[in-house]
């Protein structure tokens, strides 16, 4: 039986996924590192993982500011991509594993496409999904055999600036919303993500694999769910197209993820609609 990793490093322990994940890694010996304090851009990074010695170093960080990527592209690679080869040649002093935390945006989306763990990437959305490409090669080329990479898409979770949160507040400031209508993905619950990540790491089955909540939607309707569960159903939500609502980047419009190579292990995550009613729960209750 493969042996539970006992010594972590985590990477990004103050973000959406990373404090899920020092909840779901509770009891282990964890170092916890984050940016102001580690700047995983960095070499010196390195030093510190491979002094601690870990079995097992988790990438729960990135630059995830997709838009504020297309101004400064050079900070963003400095990140998503210098930042993964130092935690990567850490890992090869050190003989740990890797887990790096990847995304949907590496694919392209191209219309009714649902992509699993083995079809190509072809990142075309802008510098941040291009970073993100070239992380996962970068951690390939470094540890044959010995990573993990776990793409996600569209992650949640409570005391975050995320979707939700920007759907209720816009909300209650202008009592009527445009949402896009043509962009598909699926909604992931941090905690759901941290706790596959737990199972997954403790089975040593090292690999690519696609975690989210299962099922898709679009923004559309991932808002009309939000908004029905916080108790604002009778606000208007308009149905747009992406061309209506112009950003610097255009996110894939159907980069939708499948988890087989996780189902096989018979790690899976429950419906997204699910996980999304217990986060507004947990949100109640505080």
């Amino acid at each position: 039986m493969f042996p539970s990793p006992q010594r972590i490093a985590l990477v990004g322990f103050r973000g959406q996924l990373g404090r899920a994940l020092l909840d779901a890694l509770a009891g282990r010996e964890i170092l916890a590192l984050d940016f102001p304090e580690v700047d995983m851009s960095q070499p010196a990074i390195a030093d510190q993982i491979a002094g601690f010695g870990p079995q097992l170093v988790i990438n729960a960080a990135a630059w995830t500011d997709v838009d504020g990527a297309e101004e400064k592209p050079d900070a963003c690679y400095a990140v998503n991509v210098s930042g993964v080869q130092h935690l990567a040649l850490a890992c090869q002093r050190s003989g740990a594993s890797l887990l790096h935390v990847s995304t949907n945006e590496v694919f392209p989306g191209e219309a009714a496409r649902f992509y699993r763990e083995w079809d190509a990437t072809a990142a075309r959305s802008g510098v941040y999904a291009r970073s993100k490409e070239a992380a996962e090669k970068v951690v390939i080329s470094l540890l044959a055999g010995r990573f993990y990479i776990v793409r996600t898409a569209w992650l949640y979770n409570k005391g975050g600036n995320n979707f939700n949160a920007k759907i209720i507040a816009a909300a209650d400031k202008h009592g009527s919303l445009r949402v896009v209508a043509d962009e598909f993905g699926n909604p992931t619950y941090a905690p759901d993500l941290a706790a596959a990540i737990v199972r997954l790491v403790e089975s040593g089955h090292h690999g690519i694999y696609h975690f989210t909540n299962r099922g898709y939607c679009t923004r559309h309707q991932w808002a009309v769910e939000a908004l029905r569960l916080a108790g604002r159903g009778h606000v208007p939500v308009a149905p747009i197209s992406s061309g209506e609502w112009p950003r610097r980047t255009a996110p894939p419009p159907h980069a939708i993820l499948l988890n087989t190579a996780g189902a096989a292990l018979g790690i899976t995550l429950r419906p997204w609609q699910e996980a999304l009613a217990e986060y507004f729960e947990t949100m109640s209750d505080e």
